[in-house]
């Protein structure tokens, strides 16, 4: 199989980042969620890091932040969203996932990756798509208000997740990403918890643990 080539494109209003291996597919997908502010390259930086034979897709989150960028609701005062924030970007992603648009793409096989509010999004969705996904990494990030009513269905039987957070998050504390842990374990999950005493980023020793998490599921 030759080197993976990403590209940027537009499908259906979204604006993604999108890296496809070579050959006939069908790959699977690890879909890549920026955080407040971010966009579709803001993610990039772990493409390097990511099984080559899976396709990435990074899009751009659909609301515009008030300090530029782009995030995944609407900005309310709130200090935290609730859930139901994070209900219309789910559901556009759910249309956005097929053949027709991605032909090479086997959703089947659907991992989320998600950064800070990426992070919320992606357990949201996973939440409220029960059986979408076979994976599920979140980064500095934090269930929104209102997830631990999803998590009594166990939505999440059995998927592996990984977590990654740092002590001295000042923008997400570390017992927000506690919290989610234990929520996230009540919906089913087998969850891995990666902490270290770095801020609102991923430091290197869990960057390697998110790496072992991929070579494993």
């Amino acid at each position: 199989m030759g080197e993976a080539k990403a590209q940027k494109t537009e499908i259906n209003g979204w604006t993604i980042r999108m890296r496809q291996p070579q050959g006939d597919g069908p790959f699977p997908v690890i879909l890549l969620l920026h955080g407040w502010t971010g966009d579709e390259d803001a993610m990039w930086v772990f493409a390097s890091r990511l099984p080559q034979e899976s396709m990435l897709i990074a899009p751009r989150a659909p609301f515009d932040a008030p300090r530029g960028g782009y995030g995944w609701h609407p900005h309310k005062a709130k200090a935290w969203p609730w859930v139901d924030d994070f209900r219309p970007a789910a559901a556009s992603l759910e249309e956005l996932f097929g053949e027709a648009n991605f032909p090479l793409a086997d959703f089947s096989n659907l991992c989320l990756v998600g950064f800070s509010q990426g992070a919320a999004l992606a357990f949201s969705y996973a939440m409220l798509h029960p059986g979408r996904i076979r994976s599920l990494a979140g980064l500095s990030g934090f269930l929104p208000d209102g997830a631990g009513l999803l998590a009594m269905g166990q939505p999440l039987l059995d998927i592996p997740v990984f977590m990654a957070h740092g002590t001295q998050d000042e923008l997400v504390p570390i017992a927000r990403a506690r919290q989610a842990q234990q929520i996230l374990q009540q919906a089913g999950a087998y969850v891995s918890f990666c902490e270290d005493e770095v801020g609102h980023k991923l430091s290197a020793s869990c960057f390697r643990n998110l790496e072992i998490f991929f070579e494993r599921v």
